[in-house]
């Protein structure tokens, strides 16, 4: 008789169904002393979502009492579910971070000299700058321009844009994305799916690996994934990012974007055809092209300091506590301009799976043998700050995190017949997801939009980059970035009672399953040949 791993955990995730069928709402916005449910049901989900969205928490955003009431709100239900404090006796991780913002900015300017003349690019219009280098006065003065095609020097796809050029000095330009989804060439780097080379994170990092003084990225709507007025509303307030003294990898004094029309100007008067070596770019063996021109800019930034944090309970394993499986869910909320601040599907539909999750797990029987960590991060819509950070400053080493299962923007307009394993073929957790998938009588499927690169935009991508075999997993017919899912509540919107979340229970339910057979287990779920991670040799042979 074939052993049903999954019984026990089935039965904790469904339990009390019956108890709780549909969305009361019946607790206040922050009671911590509602009416919860041992089990994964469709009533406690709901609670949640509108606790966590409402006018209460003042948007969730960081810093100052909004950060206090969510986190109090977080604290309260971990207490109530008997969690134990998973940072030293405290609930609280703090997460330091730099505040940097351009002053003046409409009045920052671009200088492109050529031989016959110069021109001038505006903030906002033509192009953004700032400094990644906490620089509070950075100056480039007539630095040459060269175009190094896409930036990238990967050497497992034998691609080296930078190669034989000496950046000393010098300020590059950079195309978004990457030469495979240019091409739309599946053997060419992943094809049309996103990769982390074509991030603009890795953009600038690698520019300032490779001693570049500057670095401008060319925005494209269709290979960002984002228009111009996204980069512009960005860059024209604070940027947030990690300390330096916590981050060891080279910055750019300064950095920005052009659009499309003020580069191929710019190409233009340095007697270069900008979409010609745009096309030449993505082919094998493109070298960078010095342009006939330079650049000098000089602008002030106000420089300043904050603290966040992440919130950390803990259940402990009864065999081997000293090792964890991880649930993450960002508790963050940035509203665009002119929106109402609910954050519902992004991201209280994560924290009240994760809570949900969390309960589900203090009532499980037999108890897991593994510890289990939840982390709701901070500064997520900041650049994944908070998991970037945890994962430099783990609570538990590393080498003895099993994985990480990430929640982020659940579906909240009912099931779906599939799930989509955002990162498919990464790793073996695919097949964790597939024996669930299995029993919940649904298909796994691959991220059903590669090309959107959600895998990229997401707190379990440090976890990955750190070595951690991660999971990220949304229902496949109900991602709530897809402009096909007219249904689906958006992120800006106020929490729906009406709302079918029979689906977003499902996907929670898959979940605790996953991580519960990985709390029982003694092996490591491991990175697949030929993934884009691994286990540094120090977590091998686990």
């Amino acid at each position: 008789m074939r052993h049903r791993w999954w019984l026990p955990m089935l039965c904790v995730a469904l339990c009390a169904c019956q108890h709780h069928s549909g969305n009361s709402g019946k607790a206040s916005a922050l009671s911590s002393d509602a009416d919860f449910s041992p089990g994964i049901v469709i009533d406690d989900v709901a609670q949640h979502m509108k606790a966590l969205s409402s006018d209460t928490l003042l948007g969730r955003t960081v810093g100052g009492e909004s950060e206090d009431r969510t986190t109090r709100y977080l604290i309260q239900q971990f207490t109530r579910i008997g969690l134990q404090p998973g940072n030293n006796g405290s609930w609280l991780e703090a997460v330091p971070y730099v505040a940097t913002t351009v002053q003046d900015s409409d009045n920052v300017k671009l200088d492109i000299a050529v031989r016959d003349g110069a021109t001038h690019f505006s903030f906002g219009k033509d192009m953004v700058v700032g400094t990644l280098d906490e620089q509070p006065h950075a100056t480039l003065d007539q630095s040459q321009l060269v175009f190094v095609g896409y930036g990238i020097d990967a050497p497992g796809e034998q691609w080296n844009d930078y190669a034989g050029t000496d950046l000393k000095g010098k300020t590059v330009i950079i195309l978004i994305n990457d030469p495979g989804w240019a091409k739309q060439d599946p053997k060419l780097f992943k094809g049309r799916e996103y990769t982390y080379f074509g991030r603009w994170n890795y953009k600038f990092e690698e520019a300032a690996r490779q001693g570049a003084a500057a670095a401008f990225i060319v925005h494209d709507a269709e290979g960002a994934g984002y228009p111009w007025q996204a980069v512009r509303d960005s860059w024209s307030t604070a940027r947030l990012d990690l300390p330096k003294e916590q981050d060891s990898s080279r910055r750019l004094p300064v950095a920005g974007w052009l659009t499309t029309d003020a580069a191929r100007a710019l190409f233009a008067q340095a007697g270069a055809d900008f979409d010609a070596l745009r096309k030449r770019s993505a082919e094998r063996g493109f070298t960078a092209v010095p342009l006939q021109a330079t650049l000098s800019a000089s602008f002030d930034s106000s420089i300043t300091h904050g603290e966040s944090h992440n919130v950390v309970g803990r259940v402990d394993g009864n065999r081997h506590a000293d090792e964890t499986v991880v649930y993450s869910a960002h508790w963050d909320h940035v509203a665009a301009p002119g929106e109402k601040a609910h954050g519902t599907v992004d991201n209280a539909t994560g924290l009240a799976g994760l809570l949900e999750i969390a309960e589900a797990f203090a009532h499980r029987a037999p108890k897991p043998h593994r510890s289990v960590l939840f982390i709701a991060t901070t500064l997520d819509e900041s650049g994944l700050l908070g998991a970037r950070y945890y994962v430099t400053h783990p609570l538990v080493p590393l080498s003895r995190t099993v994985a990480d299962i990430n929640l982020d923007m659940l579906p909240a307009d009912g099931p779906a017949s599939a799930l989509a394993v955002i990162g498919f073929g990464q790793s073996q957790l695919d097949d964790y997801v597939a024996a669930v998938a299995q029993q919940q009588r649904r298909a796994v499927l691959p991220d059903i939009e590669p090309q959107k690169g959600l895998f990229f935009r997401s707190d379990q991508l440090s976890f990955a980059r750190a070595g951690v075999p991660v999971l990220y997993v949304r229902s496949a017919a109900a991602q709530p970035d897809s402009p096909e899912d007219p249904d689906q509540p958006s992120a800006a919107e106020r929490f729906d009672p009406h709302w079918d979340l029979r689906g977003t229970v499902e996907d929670v339910r898959a979940l605790f399953m996953v991580g519960s057979r990985l709390s029982m287990e003694d092996s490591y779920p491991q990175w697949k040949p030929g993934a884009d991670f691994h286990r540094p040799e120090s977590m091998r042979g686990l």
